[in-house]
């Protein structure tokens, strides 16, 4: 395992080919709510697994960790969703600013990295400082790797800050908003794996400890923590017409976050090669992927 930050990206290899690229300070346009991201993202044989800037959602960014409700901003990119006024194209757009990172290498076969931002509103108010840690493991069989990501944002705008979704705002299973991934067009169509079974577009809203999106190029397996706030959580998910998931938070209850708190959550995905089912993603499951 090699990293390898250039200024602009973190570069994390194995066996000489790139497993990820985390983009740290990217040039995308305000109304995008610019924020670190991770694409292009591939499995250990490199077939690619995300999407980056697709042209029905620009602001989809391969994984990333984007809110669109917090408070009156939105930190996810486009028009934000108002109960009674639908989708609104405001000037309330922030980004979420690299400043710096600490670790950053790779110990006992596990790549590494912490990094320290700021969540800036569009008019430059302050609200969130976050300290954001991601790892990369590769599975000994080498048979998939884990993206492990942890977020501790803490409140400084001095008030409450209440974190909700478009779901929360009146629309019906729109509670996206977390750790939000975007598959590649070719995706599309997959199968949705659940502890209770297998299906599409109408897992939308399931609520439980874990989720997977099969193709037969590659499965990602998703897994809240069982220490985050609200486990297990309700998943965002699209097989049509487009391939997403999201591990949602804050999909249909509004988190109020108090002046000075802190607001902590963990998640590992879980990069196999080719479609897996259900008993082998439970195989996985087993396993203890430290994030």
């Amino acid at each position: 395992m090699t990293v390898h930050e250039d200024g602009v990206a973190v570069s994390v290899s194995w066996d000489d080919a790139e497993l990820f690229r985390y983009v740290s300070r990217p040039d995308d346009p305000p109304l995008e709510s610019p924020r670190p991201y991770l694409h292009p993202v591939r499995t250990l044989a490199g077939d690619l697994v995300t999407d980056g800037r697709p042209g029905d959602h620009p602001w989809h960014k391969g994984i990333s960790w984007a809110l669109p409700n917090v408070g009156p901003e939105n930190f996810w990119g486009g028009p934000t969703y108002r109960r009674d006024d639908g989708y609104v194209q405001l000037d309330n757009n922030g980004q979420m600013r690299h400043d710096g990172f600490g670790a950053l290498g790779v110990r006992d076969g596990q790549a590494r990295m912490t990094e320290r931002l700021t969540w800036v509103t569009a008019a430059g108010q302050t609200l969130f400082t976050e300290r954001r840690r991601i790892t990369a493991t590769v599975r000994p069989d080498r048979s998939a790797w884990a993206l492990g990501f942890v977020t501790v944002m803490r409140n400084v705008s001095g008030r409450v800050v209440a974190i909700g979704s478009p779901t929360t705002e009146g629309r019906e299973n729109a509670g996206y908003g977390g750790l939000f991934w975007r598959g590649p067009a070719a995706f599309a169509g997959g199968r949705v794996l659940t502890a209770d079974g297998a299906g599409g577009d109408e897992v939308m809203g399931w609520r439980g400890p874990w989720l997977a999106f099969a193709t037969p190029v590659a499965t990602l397996i998703f897994r809240d923590a069982p220490a985050n706030p609200g486990f297990p959580c309700r998943w965002f998910v699209r097989s049509s017409p487009y391939a997403c998931a999201c591990p949602a938070p804050f999909f249909s209850a509004v988190v109020p976050v108090p002046a000075a708190a802190e607001l902590t959550f963990e998640y590992v995905v879980v990069v196999a090669a080719g479609e897996l089912g259900t008993d082998a993603i439970r195989d996985f499951l087993t396993e203890r992927t430290v994030a």
